[in-house]
């Protein structure tokens, strides 16, 4: 038996979420397919796939086995990559999804000067606040906010963001500041409808125990940019990533309140579709934007006071 032959059938059937989509994709009878799947659970001595009418389920044995067979072809591919010397000329079109604010403020700089640096490669740049499927969208990498919940994903870490409550000294004149977290319903609040922040979280002080609020909203927005300037304005408290307020803070436009409450900073990662071969452009932009975007955000994630 081909044993990474048969990983890669596994793979593909796993990917595709049924073996009938793996064997139509590879043109291969689905019979060929099962049967060397099975080989490979026989050669183990244990069960890798729960097969449905519906879709595959990996046991527990068979996620770990899925996760390894990832990680060898990876290799496999890269050895023989460098072994022939088959280097592609970094060439085609690149797509990228970000957050907003984040794509507006570090992504997007770094892609203009990746742009200059690379004459043959385009890049689209997908802007959205919620996490687009990489696989759906025809997407090569994604920018993400948060702890990763798909362990399928090549992830590389470029830094992270503070989550801060602020409000502007104006406000804070005419409101006395809260104490703890709970007093915040009875003041006007700006909430930023985001996915990464709603709903309003924060930690016990001295622990990691976290808490959430279902906050009343005198004033909801779909962009933190947009709570920013109502902050500023006076027109409540708002709870925003550090990098989106950074020029107002700078400016002394608007103030933190409750660092002792802060949840721990988010993670901002690089992810993409772990596959067989990492396209060049694709590895060129990566070993390009990760050292910049760290560079762009090294100045967040910490809890300083402003």
């Amino acid at each position: 038996m081909d044993r990474l032959e048969a990983m890669e059938l596994l793979l593909m059937a796993v990917d595709r979420g049924s073996l009938s989509a793996a064997a139509r994709e590879l043109k291969i009878p689905v019979s060929t397919l099962t049967r060397k799947v099975a080989d490979l659970e026989e050669m183990l001595g244990t069960r890798l796939l729960i097969r449905t009418t519906r879709k595959l389920a990996l046991t527990e044995t068979g996620a770990s086995y899925v996760a390894a067979a990832r990680r060898i072809l990876d290799l496999v591919r890269e050895q023989e990559r460098e072994a022939t010397s088959a280097l592609i000329a970094a060439r085609g079109e690149l797509v990228i999804t970000a957050p907003v604010q984040l794509g507006r403020l570090h992504v997007l700089p770094v892609v203009n000067q990746f742009l200059a640096q690379y004459p043959d490669i385009t890049v689209r740049l997908l802007l959205s606040d919620r996490n687009i499927d990489l696989i759906d969208a025809h997407a090569d990498l994604a920018v993400r906010i948060g702890e990763l919940s798909d362990s399928s994903m090549v992830a590389t870490r470029v830094g992270s963001l503070r989550p801060i409550l602020c409000a502007s000294p104006s406000f804070l004149e005419e409101h006395t500041p809260p104490n703890a977290p709970d007093q915040l319903m009875r003041y006007p609040c700006v909430v930023f409808n985001s996915p990464y922040l709603a709903p309003w979280r924060f930690r016990h002080p001295g622990t990691s125990k976290r808490f959430a609020l279902e906050i009343k909203s005198r004033l909801e927005v779909t962009a933190p940019d947009a709570a920013v300037s109502a902050a500023v304005d006076g027109v409540g408290l708002t709870l925003v990533f550090e990098h989106d307020a950074d020029e107002a803070l700078r400016a002394g436009k608007l103030k933190t309140l409750l660092h002792q409450f802060e949840v721990e900073p988010v993670p901002v990662h690089l992810v993409h579709v772990s596959r067989n071969l990492m396209a060049v452009k694709l590895r060129q932009f990566i070993d390009f934007a990760a050292p910049k975007l760290r560079e762009s955000l090294s100045r967040f994630g910490k809890h300083t006071k402003r």
